[in-house]
């Protein structure tokens, strides 16, 4: 598995005073799981090191100026960063981390200005040329990645697009479809029913399309439906769903019980990881395979352990 990250969090000394700003999430935990694609498309045009720049807003149009000289490199920076996208996209990446506050890459924290004033914060020069070249993809900043919420919804994504785009090369029967949606039915329902029901109706085929459009038009709604987050009483609801299948087996304590840790989650007294074992002892006492094989309750390796804060819920 392969994401692209500002080469600065992976510790090259690639900003501007030649220093890095390593990220031991990234290096120390996803690095585990993923290999890197670094990139920097300011150390590409100006070298290191280099005077600050700042994004002009003039007539329109985002031009490119250093901070100190008032040299205007807009020419220099848009080069650098179509030598950076063709690198990223010749690669077979499922995400990409950028740098907060970067003049090329924050995403919504770049300072923007009019002759001298400020114009507040909007996307990087860089960030903004990867969301318009990549659809419904995982994209982020590391600062606000450590914010638990948003970096479990974008540590499932990664895993989750990763998973579809394999699966989409490579599929030539509708029962693989059939496997991976299962799979995959109560993440989906975690994060819009709508989508989710919409989805089961793709891969139903009611109106007979070609197998091609199936597939094109079930993993283009899958991208976007995982893209989005996923809320406290979305994953509520698919708990509820889960438990269930538990009613026959359990008795009235047992049951109270079981409840009782769902609504603790509900009211963010304890962490989803908590409610997410008991199910899954219970799956495995009551050989429940239809719940061990859904990617709801392993999303991603446990051991990268995003789901053991109360606040990764929202």
């Amino acid at each position: 598995m392969q994401i692209a990250v500002s080469a600065c969090l992976l510790g090259e000394p690639v900003r501007y005073d030649k220093s890095g700003q390593r990220d031991r999430f990234i290096t120390d935990k996803l690095s585990k799981y993923m290999t890197f694609i670094p990139f920097c498309p300011e150390h590409l045009a100006f070298g290191t090191p280099r005077q600050t720049i700042r994004i002009v807003l003039e007539e329109g149009q985002k031009r490119v100026y250093t901070v100190f000289s008032h040299e205007e490199v807009t020419q220099k920076m848009n080069d650098a960063m179509q030598q950076e996208l063709a690198k990223i996209t010749a690669n077979e990446i499922c995400g990409i981390i950028l740098k907060s506050k970067s003049p090329s890459s924050g995403l919504g924290s770049t300072k923007y200005y009019t002759k001298e004033m400020g114009e507040g914060m909007k996307d990087g020069l860089f960030a903004s040329t990867c969301k318009a070249f990549y659809e419904d993809f995982p994209i982020e900043e590391e600062a606000r990645l450590l914010d638990p919420w948003l970096r479990e919804n974008f540590v499932m994504q990664i895993f989750a697009y990763d998973e579809a785009m394999k699966i989409e090369k490579k599929i030539q029967k509708v029962s693989e479809l059939v496997a991976f949606h299962t799979a995959y039915k109560f993440l989906l329902h975690s994060k819009s029913e709508k989508n989710y029901r919409e989805l089961g109706n793709i891969v139903a085929n009611h109106t007979h399309q070609s197998f091609q459009e199936v597939i094109q038009n079930y993993f283009s709604l899958f991208r976007k439906t995982i893209a989005m987050k996923s809320k406290i009483s979305q994953s509520v609801n698919v708990l509820e769903h889960m438990a269930g299948f538990f009613k026959h087996h359990l008795d009235k304590v047992e049951k109270e019980e079981l409840h009782t840790q769902i609504k603790d989650f509900q009211n963010e007294i304890i962490p989803l990881i908590s409610v997410m074992s008991t199910i899954e002892f219970l799956a495995k006492k009551y050989d429940t395979h239809y719940l061990l094989e859904q990617r709801f309750l392993s999303p991603y390796p446990k051991d990268l352990a995003l789901r053991s804060s109360i606040l990764e819920g929202k």
